[in-house]
């Protein structure tokens, strides 16, 4: 029922017709296709198509009013296969997104299904809250969540969010347990400048589904406040750190806390067209009693992008999972033809990717396997 509240409040936002000055209509849209190669996996085979067809209205009601409107799906069909033996297909027809905001000079409020994100962190992020992007995702798909959330803007680039979310019951980030959709959310953030960088406070409440989760069936209610810090300087090379704390309101083990850490830092060195490098650290672990550190993991990432051309770059990505003695990479070979961008990857994936942010709108097998993905945007 909120949900339907929070959608019609979006709708009603946009129904202001007679308050109108100028108004714009945009349609664009993002089509993918794509195909894979895994050897280690029963079915080896992968492909699958997707179309985001996005419509967008804005309403200018004078020089430092408007309302925004944007509307999106997700269409997508895939299928898997061992030639001539088996396959597995599968569809799907969602809401990508569905928001409208009100925004003026220094001040914002969108309400809707729509994506929310902030940290400072790339790879690893404690502060991945409320989405599932994959940085090996050259698109950065990812699912959005029901809310309300507003933003207030300081002239010395301060500021302030607040929201309240309901009906979101996925998993994100590094949520061990999913949402219980029944029960509504609400936080805020503080971000402030500091001396060469910025520094931000974050803060969220969600009531926890122990229903589906082996053990804790019976137990119901059990919420969950989650604190955070990020800040970034620019002291000759990027520098940043981005840490959570999360603490259950009953003690469920080693669920009941959960501490992460990220320190990060990236440069651009002067070789040929720019060799960018970034590299993160993080530390997690999961514990019955605050800050014990028991139950410590451990996964180093590194990025590198290197632009060949106006029309090609490449890049990689490397994980390396220090308790599991596991590694990650990722190398893609990106060319933007006139109409079509095109990526070739190579890959190798173990089968436990701890601390890596993947969404469930990208297959990610494990072992070595290629990648070829073709994307048109209109």
């Amino acid at each position: 029922m909120i949900k339907l509240v929070i959608l019609a409040f979006a709708l009603l936002l946009c129904s202001f017709s007679e308050v109108i000055a100028q108004d714009a209509m945009d349609f664009q849209g993002q089509f993918s296709a794509l195909t894979s190669f895994s050897p280690d996996n029963d079915l080896d085979w992968f492909a699958g198509a997707r179309y985001i067809p996005e419509v967008s209205y804005t309403v200018k009601l004078d020089s430092v009013q408007s309302i925004d409107f944007e509307a999106s799906a997700n269409l997508a069909g895939s299928i898997l296969f061992h030639p001539f033996s088996a396959s597995e297909t599968n569809t799907d027809i969602d809401p990508y997104r569905i928001w409208a905001r009100y925004s003026r000079k220094k001040f914002e409020v969108r309400a809707g299904l729509q994506k929310i994100d902030f940290g400072v962190a790339t790879l690893l992020r404690p502060l991945q809250w409320f989405n599932q992007i994959d940085p090996r995702d050259p698109l950065q798909l990812t699912n959005g969540v029901y809310g309300v959330l507003a933003r207030y803007y300081f002239l010395n680039n301060a500021n302030i969010w607040v929201w309240g979310l309901y009906g979101n019951e996925r998993t994100r980030g590094f949520d061990a347990l999913e949402t219980n959709d029944r029960k509504p959310e609400f936080g805020g953030r503080i971000q402030h400048p500091v001396p060469r960088g910025e520094i931000g406070l974050s803060y969220h409440h969600r009531t926890v589904n122990t229903a589906t989760f082996p053990g804790l069936e019976m137990l119901d209610g059990i919420t969950e406040n989650k604190y955070g810090i990020d800040a970034k300087w620019d002291v000759t090379i990027g520098l940043w750190i981005e840490a959570t704390y999360s603490k259950k309101s009953e003690n469920i083990g080693l669920l009941t806390h959960q501490s992460l850490l990220n320190i990060g830092s990236d440069y651009t060195f002067a070789i040929g067209n720019g060799l960018n490098i970034t590299a993160e650290h993080l530390i997690s672990s999961f514990d019955e009693s605050a800050f014990e550190f028991n139950n410590v993991a451990n996964v180093s990432a590194f990025s590198t992008n290197y632009p060949l051309g106006f029309f090609d770059t490449l890049s990689a990505f490397y994980y390396y999972d220090w308790e599991n003695n596991t590694n990650t990479v990722l190398i893609n070979y990106e060319h933007q033809f006139k109409k079509i961008t095109g990526y070739a990857m190579a890959y190798y994936n173990a089968e436990t990717q701890q601390g890596i942010q993947q969404n469930n709108l990208v297959n990610n097998f494990s072992g070595p396997g290629i990648r070829v993905m073709l994307v048109y945007n209109h």
